[in-house]
């Protein structure tokens, strides 16, 4: 059986038109920062976003990104200068003429490259030790599970705050899987901070592959290679390193990649289909269970389903997620019971104090920053398709569907009221979709997109002293 996908031929010729509509896009998420950080500091409510401006007055001085206001430079500014540098004089060209093996393996290395440089502007410590070491982390309860079964038959016990035995801010705020990641890593020898800060950006280097493959799986390696370099530069990158959503971007991400590859080889009549759509099924299963937010992966999952039109990859990817479930609640956590906790702890916070009339579009502003000016372009290329596939439209392209499925996910964070501030760190696994958008850009305006992604992560990271 042939599949039905389309190929890249047979796509229509790119056109260079709309580029200044591009550039005023580009700029409106730009104001769209600059309002969220005015009103911040103007605003005579609380925001309980980021720690407030030096001498400042209580409720001024708040902007959106959690940080400080600190400028400044370090060991990694001239390396993630050299880096940013490289990959807008050869990153377009090297993706389209490179093998294509050789070119994921080239955008994973920019990928680590470029996270790691970031990091260690604010120095190896602080921008890459420090962040996992805190007492709200994973890793300030590891040395305390010395028993995993009675950890998971517990763990829900523990959620709630304000008792003597709750668990940390991280800890509590997810499911168990997470946690037990690190402990896994202490298990095996990887002990301490430095080290899972450093399998966090390994991992997370990993959606510079797993974002084009999956692309490219289902028929257009020509955007997937267009896309390449963006992936790669996310600015989001700057809480790339270090945190533990890196890990979850990493890791879902793959899931969806793995899925597509699946899917395409189900169509084709090839056996191993089902087993990887298993395998996909197995790892995004374990995603909701490193963050519930991840459930909202489903519809970035559901995308390559839509596009590859092979249902059957339902069939083995569901009761796969399901098991995982299954083990969990068999081991003790029930993950609903779990999630329902965490909404009552989120309320318990100060989250309950953050006011969603502005966060609701804050947190927007937030994703701005991390998807950077050339996914915000691409979003005007690609929005207006997001009816394609239905009846009486055109048929529905893999980066169309991936970034409508990622847009969805994250509109329905935001209306949810359970994602205020922090959304450019905690948004990273939807993030690295919505960047697919830029492949929607002419050719001939990339490296110029580049350069703006660049600059994006490198005055964020010079200019603030983010919390991750």
């Amino acid at each position: 059986m042939s599949t039905v996908i389309t190929r890249p031929d047979e796509a229509p010729p790119e056109r260079a038109t709309g580029i200044p509509a591009d550039i005023v896009a580009g700029i409106a998420g730009l104001l769209l920062v600059l309002v969220a950080l005015v009103v911040g500091m103007l605003t005579g409510a609380r925001l309980y976003g980021s720690a407030q401006f030096p001498n400042a007055s209580p409720g001024f001085g708040e902007y959106p990104i959690l940080g400080h206001l600190s400028p400044h430079v370090g060991p990694g500014t001239v390396l993630a200068v050299v880096v940013a540098m490289a990959a807008v004089a050869w990153g377009p060209a090297l993706a389209e003429r490179l093998r294509w093996r050789t070119a994921l393996l080239g955008a994973y290395l920019l990928s680590v490259s470029w996270i790691l440089a970031l990091a260690l502007v604010d120095g190896w410590y602080v921008g890459v030790v420090r962040r996992l070491a805190t007492r709200d982390e994973y890793l300030h309860e590891v040395p305390g599970i010395t028993d995993i079964p009675t950890m998971l038959h517990t763990f829900s016990d523990r959620i709630l705050s304000l008792r003597p035995d709750s668990w940390t801010t991280h800890v509590s705020g997810h499911p168990p899987g997470a946690t037990l990641v690190f402990v896994w890593l202490d298990r095996i020898g990887l002990s301490g901070p430095t080290a899972a800060a450093l399998v966090c950006v390994l991992v997370a280097g990993l959606v510079a592959v797993a974002v084009p493959v999956t692309v490219a799986a289902l028929g257009r390696r020509d955007l997937a290679r267009a896309a390449l370099p963006f992936v790669a530069l996310l600015p989001g990158a700057v809480w790339l390193g270090v945190s533990a959503d890196a890990m979850f971007a990493g890791v879902v991400a793959v899931g969806v990649a793995v899925l597509a590859v699946g899917c395409v080889r189900l169509t084709d009549g090839r056996s191993a289909g089902g087993v990887l759509c298993a395998a996909a099924g197995l790892v995004l299963g374990f995603g909701i269970f490193l963050s519930y937010g991840l459930l909202l992966m489903a519809p970035v999952a559901l995308a390559v389903v839509l596009v590859s039109r092979c249902w059957r990859a339902l069939l083995y990817a569901v009761p796969a997620a399901l098991a995982v479930a299954g083990v969990f609640a068999l081991a003790g956590f029930w993950w609903l019971d779990g999630y329902h906790l965490v909404v009552e702890r989120y309320y318990e916070g100060i989250a309950a104090h953050r006011p969603y009339w502005y966060w609701v579009w804050a947190n927007l502003a937030c994703l701005a920053v991390a998807v950077g000016p050339a996914a915000v372009a691409g979003l005007r290329r690609t929005a207006p398709r997001f009816l394609d596939g239905l009846p009486g439209r055109a048929p529905l392209t893999p980066v169309v569907a991936l970034v409508r499925g990622a847009a969805l996910a994250v509109l329905t964070a935001d209306l949810s009221g359970l994602s205020k501030a922090e959304t450019e760190r905690i948004w990273l696994p939807f993030a690295v979709w919505l960047v697919l958008a830029a492949a929607a850009l002419p050719g001939a305006s990339r490296r110029w997109w580049l350069v703006a992604q660049a600059g994006t992560a490198l005055v964020v990271n010079h200019v603030l002293l983010t919390s991750w």
